[in-house]
């Protein structure tokens, strides 16, 4: 019984068997051997004598140049090799980080360290200090130094590629890691249960502190 030839494959465009048209291609075996120049039909009767497929692998070249093998194999081969290219290539991107004014501390470590983790990836970072209400009418000197503030606990050596301006909403800058390589980003560790505490504890202290001096105030009619 003859084998049936599988013919044009309408995803990835690639002529194998039947639909190659060209009279004449430069064949390679199925070991990777140089069959030289060789007619269409010749070149279909190696690879039905082989048992495989005929596959034209570079239909732009003259004469085109056709691969016996395995269509299922050759299609494994080509995505591996395709995603093996994807993963060298770097596609660079503008990643954004935005603080506000009342951004806890513990949340602009975290920002800090996403930050970071970008630069270390080969990504630029857009800065942004987003002002609302009364804050977009504050003194322009201390709102970079808040945003310039940010920019130092950033865990990572980085340039300033574009200076911190005003934006449409605060202010914003972008930055980029140095060379091909940052140092970090750096783990930043939690604190021990004894450090939170001892922190826990001077702030109650300091609420009862205010506590009684607004009392003592009180008493003394001063209030």
């Amino acid at each position: 019984m003859k084998q049936q030839k599988r013919r044009y494959h309408s995803k990835d465009r690639t002529r194998i068997n039947d639909a190659i048209t060209a009279r004449e291609l430069r064949v390679v075996g199925p070991n990777g051997e140089n069959l030289g120049v060789l007619s269409l039909a010749d070149a279909r009767k190696a690879a039905e004598e082989a048992k495989l497929d005929l596959i034209e692998i570079s239909p732009k070249a003259k004469p085109p140049v056709a691969k016996i093998m395995d269509y299922g194999q050759y299609r494994y081969e080509t995505k591996r090799k395709a995603s093996e290219i994807k993963a060298k290539s770097h596609v660079t991107e503008t990643k954004s980080v935005q603080v506000k004014i009342g951004t806890s501390e513990h949340d602009q470590q975290l920002k800090a360290k996403r930050a970071a983790g970008w630069l270390h990836e080969g990504h630029r970072v857009k800065v942004d200090l987003f002002l609302w209400g009364r804050y977009k009418y504050m003194e322009p000197a201390f709102l970079k130094e808040r945003l310039e503030r940010f920019l130092k606990i950033i865990p990572a050596e980085y340039k300033l590629a574009d200076e911190i301006k005003k934006s449409p909403k605060g202010f914003t800058c972008i930055i980029e890691r140095v060379g091909k390589s940052v140092k970090g980003p750096k783990i930043i560790q939690d604190e021990q249960p004894s450090v939170k505490r001892e922190k826990a504890t001077k702030k109650k202290d300091v609420a009862k502190s205010k506590k009684k001096s607004l009392d003592e105030l009180l008493e003394t009619g001063m209030v």
